[in-house]
């Protein structure tokens, strides 16, 4: 990794643009980013509605670095309609979420729309298209963030949710946004009559390389905060780590009985990086995102 690391949210939480009330209501909880929805969560016919419910939450967010508005398909007319609310709104969300991406000159082109406009947000990625999973490298090199769709691309593939069916993609999906610096969140977890499935799910996907999860109930964040985000225990053994093979003049040291080398080193030091550099954006004042939750 070269240059500034990048801070990786842990948990978004979704709301939809229904209420003003109940978006401002959703920064009162735990999360990273919180991320108004414009997409399938608010039905056609009350999108223009929602816009306007959008705007209104951006311009009460304290931190509107650390919200995000989720848009509909870029070829769509709502899209366009959801670009010009952002282009006109006089505060810009720190990132906007894509959705049905099926090439990353669908990024390239949101992005120089967004910037004609003034806006510089991170352009995430809904990946959930097949189309989107057999280019995931350009699509990974082109934006800022990839989220794992798994709902649409189990209904294109016509398979279940499974962890079984859906590795394959979640592979390729953490492959590449290590090849690209990119932030890998998963996917929301489905199987909300089994409990034990969110922690397994996100156990697993942290496990592969994953870095954070999305969610659409505030009651899921204390586990996915508790798995994905940095640890002090975690990050204290890193900098031991990193100092261990320093200490051998960059070569193989022995720390704890366990062999450490290079490669142990530079991962060492992407975890502190990134440990750090979530802890200087996401951090401080966990949860206020807005002015408290009162509308």
């Amino acid at each position: 990794m070269t240059g500034m690391v990048r801070a990786v949210p842990r948990s978004i939480l979704y709301t939809p643009a229904l209420s003003l009330e109940r978006v401002v209501k959703a920064w009162s909880y735990d999360a990273d980013v919180h991320l108004i929805d414009l997409e399938d969560s608010v039905p056609p016919a009350e999108k223009p509605a929602a816009r306007v419910v959008c705007r209104a939450a951006l311009e009460k967010s304290a931190r509107p670095m650390n919200v995000a508005v989720r848009v509909n398909e870029l070829g769509s007319l709502a899209a366009v309609h959801d670009v010009l609310m952002l282009a006109d709104s006089p505060v810009k969300p720190g990132i906007v979420l894509m959705t049905m991406v099926t090439s990353a000159d669908e990024v390239d082109l949101l992005r120089r729309m967004l910037a004609s406009a003034g806006a510089y947000p991170e352009i995430y990625v809904t990946l959930e298209t097949v189309e989107a999973v057999t280019r995931i490298d350009s699509v990974a090199r082109a934006a800022d963030g990839l989220v794992f769709g798994s709902a649409d691309l189990a209904a294109t593939l016509g398979v279940d949710i499974t962890w079984e069916n859906m590795l394959a993609a979640r592979q390729a999906m953490a492959m590449s946004c290590a090849r690209f610096d990119t932030a890998c969140i998963d996917t929301a977890n489905y199987r909300l009559a089994e409990p034990d499935v969110l922690a397994e799910e996100t156990s697993r996907v942290r496990a592969l390389g994953f870095h954070g999860k999305v969610t659409v109930h505030p009651s899921e964040l204390d586990v996915i905060n508790r798995i994905l985000r940095p640890r002090a225990d975690e990050l204290g053994q890193a900098r031991r780590v990193a100092a261990a093979v320093t200490a051998a003049n960059g070569g193989i040291a022995v720390l704890d009985g366990n062999m450490v080398g290079p490669p142990f080193a530079r991962r060492a030091r992407d975890t502190v990086s990134r440990g750090d550099a979530w802890t200087s954006r996401f951090g401080s004042d966990v949860g206020d995102a807005g002015d408290g939750g009162e509308a």
